[in-house]
């Protein structure tokens, strides 16, 4: 059959699809993703995964989705031709602008373009290295309109930096439009939030996904490092947690929170605490305990502890940025980057090990009974630089 072989999913659910076709091996990730209108999004697959596919598998989920495998006749572009196109288009009306005010192109402004950004809804937030040259502060506030224009945006910020404030507040200002409200759908959950106030960590979407396929039905979860309810938010709706605790001491994330929990229908099985978590006051409640903080938990594996309850314990998902040994050969030699997955891997189980055996110490300490620890499973979050990884692990711990 003609065409490039897609799949048809709702757009509030393509998130879920895309990481679960992505586990399998399925998305052809040099394509991008299309919107095929107002309700659904075609994924694009790899022609020889067809026969691998179940339909029926995803069709049996537990929220009805809309789900089949549809040909697109229409070409789909590459990533990287999405990439050259958007940034043609904008150094296209740029060069305009800069004619109407008597100012000739040069090729450095072509540095000087925006050519990584996110992007939230209608609103598009630059980096700070961008738009730095004197020459701009020529055109004025009309800039700013061209370039919501040619990146397709409405409203327009720029991050400067990340605070000092201990909340990790982005310092943002913004360029266009009259509020900074934004919000995002992944895996079918409502996420609002200050794009001046509170961070989105779009990278941690396969870890958010992960967290969705948990089955927490009668279970009391505690989330010591919520923010806007990245993980609190998918242990309710989709895990089905019984109720979750959800910790957090930036007053503007908590405001945040509390919108998302009411926004998806389910502050009625959540508390927040606002505050500094090692001051909380809950003690043998949880079957779960997410430490969601990078680049380290520590600070929180006692508090973790005596959440646990007592008589059963429970399973704690502690994140952390795990380093391994940089290489001293050439990275361009196969044979190297094979020893530096190794190395890797061996770091991420080194760093569990002690982990384990940490956590067995603090609750021997807070107890006076004996515990075991059982390494369920290490999940490799994201790279933040060659040999940093953003890891989780998932460590069972039950009274002995």
């Amino acid at each position: 059959m003609d065409g490039v072989p897609c799949l048809r999913v709702s757009s509030c659910h393509a998130q879920h699809f895309r990481g679960f076709l992505q586990s399998k091996g399925a998305l052809d990730k040099t394509l991008s993703l299309v919107k095929d209108s107002d309700e659904t999004v075609l994924l694009p697959l790899l022609p020889s995964c067809l026969p691998l596919l179940d339909l029926q598998s995803f069709r049996n989920t537990e929220a009805p989705h809309i789900c089949e495998i549809v040909w697109s006749q229409s070409p789909l572009q590459s990533k990287k031709q999405r990439r050259v196109i958007s940034g043609n288009k904008l150094e296209k009306i740029i060069q305009e602008l800069l004619e109407s005010h008597g100012e000739r192109w040069i090729e450095e402004l072509r540095g000087d373009l925006p050519h990584n950004f996110q992007r939230h809804g209608d609103l598009v937030l630059l980096g700070d290295n961008c738009f730095t040259l004197p020459l701009w502060d020529k055109m004025g506030d009309q800039l700013w309109s061209v370039v919501a224009k040619g990146l397709g945006a409405q409203r327009l910020a720029r991050m400067s930096r990340i605070s000092k404030d201990g909340f990790r507040s982005p310092v943002v200002s913004v360029l266009l439009g009259d509020h900074s409200w934004v919000r995002h759908v992944d895996n079918g959950i409502s996420y609002e939030f200050d794009v001046t106030k509170c961070m989105f960590s779009a990278g941690n979407i396969t870890e958010k996904l992960r967290v969705a396929g948990f089955n927490c039905r009668e279970e009391t979860v505690v989330d010591l490092y919520a923010g806007i309810g990245y993980f609190t938010l998918p242990y309710l709706v989709h895990a089905k947690a019984s109720h979750v605790h959800a910790c957090e001491w930036n007053p503007d994330s908590v405001k945040a929170l509390q919108k998302n929990l009411e926004a998806n229908r389910v502050s009625d099985r959540c508390t927040i605490y606002q505050g500094d978590n090692r001051q909380l006051q809950l003690c043998n409640v949880a079957d779960h305990v997410n430490l969601g903080l990078i680049p380290s938990s520590e600070d929180g594996w006692p508090v973790a502890c005596r959440l646990l309850k007592r008589s059963t314990g429970g399973i704690l998902h502690i994140h952390q940025n795990v380093t391994s040994p940089i290489q001293s050969t050439a990275a361009n030699d196969p044979n190297q980057r094979l020893s530096g997955k190794k190395a890797d891997r061996e770091a991420w189980q080194a760093w569990a090990n002690e982990t384990a055996n940490h956590i067995v110490s603090l609750l021997r300490d807070l107890t006076g009974a004996l515990w075991v620890t059982n390494i369920q499973h290490i999940e490799h979050v994201k790279s933040y630089a060659p040999h940093v990884h953003h890891v989780v692990l998932d460590l069972e711990c039950r009274p002995s």
